[in-house]
């Protein structure tokens, strides 16, 4: 069991990674040097070899190996990104980047992502090296610049260029699942991430015929864009269950005495109540308009018009996407992938996802441990490029009045410290046992 010195410096760590900012503005805007030069010195000390590595100067990256016990076992991934999103000061109740410590919370961008993690793993290797105590098989740290953006600085540059670094690797694990969910009935669900939606963000193009503003035009590129738009944002998407969610749903189900019936999930969803806000984001694809840039003078009408749509689908669903995306931007709208990266789907009858769920019963005997399938994405995608697969799992035990998920990027985003301790031991529990 991770020692107090561990509960100690995983407070520390976490307040100390917050201080540094290392806000990702896209485009190239961020620096991680500093918060990867932090990591390595702290593994340094736990007496291994980190190494950083950058494609572009300041975006940095730290990859450490720490020798198993058994050298024939397929090794084992640990990954942590050290960019947060920005943060607006004014709108916080605590300066973003204080790391202040104040009524048992640790507060500051990147608290919960996903500083907090990445202060777990260092606290859980230096408490290995205090009592020499070595896993069963190769454990691979890897801390990661750029994943709040396109991850081409980070781990995408680690798999395409360094992909010597994770020899062996076949699993991994990073964020974001193993949190309390309080389903407002008194129950403490953990749901384990094993699947992530795929990444699709699309840039729109419509074309027309220039023109006056006060003239007849039945080519006008913004009306065009606009139609394509409108019947993007209004598609109702068919369901689509992979093999995650539909063990997400029967789990879900059977631990609400519901009848799991497959065949009429939305009715299932409204049957599971706060519940369904695990699931209910990854029984369909999706695409959201987010930006609109066209034209530069009112009375002018544009020869183009431009769109940004972020677009997710989920496992083995990529060419009906793409073939409904032809279909809703119609002949007048060109389309492409702005950013695009794999969906993922990871076993649950795997000895590892078995590990995960114990390691948080041991020390959340109340919990109920359940699969589910992130809307979103993480490194995971790029480390899948190696043949390593993915699971989220960043331990933390949350009181009711906290509610993890709007707390993803969102404003006055804090941790408690006791949710901090139990990622500490969750933590350690699992990667012993690994």
């Amino acid at each position: 069991m991770a020692d107090q010195q561990a509960l100690d410096e995983v407070v520390r760590f976490t307040s100390e990674l917050i201080r540094i900012d290392t806000s990702n503005f896209g485009g190239g805007d961020c620096r991680e040097r500093p918060a990867a030069e932090y990591a390595a010195e702290r593994l340094a000390e736990a007496g291994l070899e980190p190494i950083l590595l950058e494609r572009t100067a300041g975006r940095t990256n730290v990859v450490a190996r720490i020798e198993g016990t058994e050298p024939a076992a397929d090794a084992l991934l640990v990954h942590g990104h050290l960019d947060v999103v920005p943060a607006q000061a004014a709108d916080w109740s605590v300066d973003p980047f204080s790391g202040e410590v104040r009524d048992g919370v640790v507060w500051g961008r990147g608290a919960v992502d996903m500083k907090n993690m990445d202060a777990m793993i260092l606290a859980v290797v230096r408490a290995w090296a205090r009592d020499g105590v070595r896993p069963r098989r190769d454990i691979v740290v890897a801390f990661t610049a750029d994943e709040e953006a396109s991850a081409v600085d980070g781990s995408g540059f680690l798999a395409d260029h360094h992909p010597e670094l994770f020899e062996g690797c076949t699993e991994g694990v990073g964020e974001s699942g193993a949190f309390t969910f309080h389903d407002g009935t008194g129950r403490h669900l953990y749901p384990v991430a094993a699947g992530e939606r795929g990444t699709a963000w699309l840039k729109l193009t419509a074309r027309g015929r220039a023109g006056h503003g006060s003239k007849v035009n039945q080519e006008n590129a913004v009306t065009r864009l606009a139609a394509a738009v409108t019947r993007i944002g209004e598609h109702r998407w068919p369901l689509r269950l992979t093999p995650t969610v539909s063990a997400a749903l029967t789990e879900l189900a059977a631990l609400y005495g519901i009848e799991p019936d497959l065949t009429e999930v939305d009715l299932l969803l409204d049957k599971l109540g706060p519940a369904a806000r695990l699931v209910e984001a990854t029984v369909r694809n999706s695409a959201n308009p987010t930006m609109l840039n066209a034209g530069y003078k009112v009375n002018v009408i544009p020869g183009e018009a431009v769109a940004f749509v972020d677009g997710r689908y989920l496992y083995g669903t990529e060419d009906e996407f793409r073939a409904t995306l032809d279909r809703l931007t119609g002949p007048d709208v060109d389309w492409e992938f702005h950013h695009r990266e794999v969906a993922l789907q990871a076993p649950l009858d795997s000895p590892t996802y078995a590990r995960m769920r114990a390691a948080v019963e041991e020390f959340a005997p109340e919990g109920h441990v359940v699969p589910y399938c992130m809307s979103g994405g993480t490194d995971a995608k790029q480390f899948s490029r190696l043949g390593i697969t993915g699971y989220g799992f960043a331990p933390l035990k949350l009181p009711e009045d906290l509610d993890y998920q709007a707390l993803f990027h969102g404003v006055d985003e804090r941790v408690p410290v006791e949710a901090l301790h139990f990622g500490v031991q969750v933590l350690d529990r699992f990667l012993r046992t690994a």
